[in-house]
């Protein structure tokens, strides 16, 4: 598949990428993708909820009435689940939610997410480039030039480049990572994805090992 190549104006530069069949081109394996944007998301979850069983509340354990003759039902201490303040039953404790994946499973889902962005003809590719300085404006300009400012966008670059990342922390909708840090949550989270010339290079060669 072939994909005209953009600069930061949004003009074609007469250049053509083919987008590699091996990553791009492949039947996308909806699975393999549920298994791995699930395994994303346990991984963002701290696992610090915490509720105090009875045996952690402060209070008495003195026995509150006799056990027979008040025609209510028998009660222990005040630290009984069923009183306001009493323990919880069965409440969330400290768990690690993280599960393991195979790792070939997981480079089938990034590729399927990449696919589904081929198929429906959401990848732009741009020309490699950077910015003199961290300048909001700017990024707001390329996200203009492109005709994407109404969508969620995923700039992936080839390496770190700190001018671009700070000037595009301060807009909405928009999202830049390096190609090594690429997830499928996050490119199927994105309506656009905004790949660079080299980015591609080295999707395919991260892809291929």
């Amino acid at each position: 598949m072939e994909v005209k190549v953009l600069n930061i104006s949004g003009k074609e530069t007469g250049a053509k990428v083919q987008l590699p069949e091996s990553v791009f081109g492949i039947e996308p394996n909806d699975h393999a993708i549920y298994l791995d944007v699930k395994q994303y998301l346990a991984n963002q979850r701290q696992g610090t909820h915490k509720s105090k069983q009875r045996n952690e509340i402060s209070g008495s354990t003195r026995k509150l009435y006799k056990q027979k003759g008040t025609g209510g039902a028998r009660a222990g201490s005040i630290k009984s689940p069923l009183f306001n303040g009493g323990g919880r039953v069965f409440g969330p404790q400290p768990r690690d939610y993280s599960f393991k994946l195979n790792k070939k499973l997981k480079v089938l889902a990034r590729k399927s997410a990449l696919a589904y962005k081929a198929k429906d003809n959401n990848v732009v590719i741009l020309e490699d480039f950077n910015f003199d300085t961290v300048k909001t404006k700017s990024y707001i300009s390329l996200i203009a030039a492109l005709n994407v400012g109404n969508e969620k966008t995923l700039l992936v670059l080839p390496t770190q480049n700190n001018n671009i990342y700070l000037s595009s922390r301060n807009v909405q909708k928009t999202k830049v990572i390096t190609a090594d840090q690429l997830n499928t949550y996050d490119v199927l989270n994105a309506g656009v994805l905004v790949l660079t010339a080299d980015s591609i290079k080295t999707l395919e060669e991260a892809f291929a090992k």
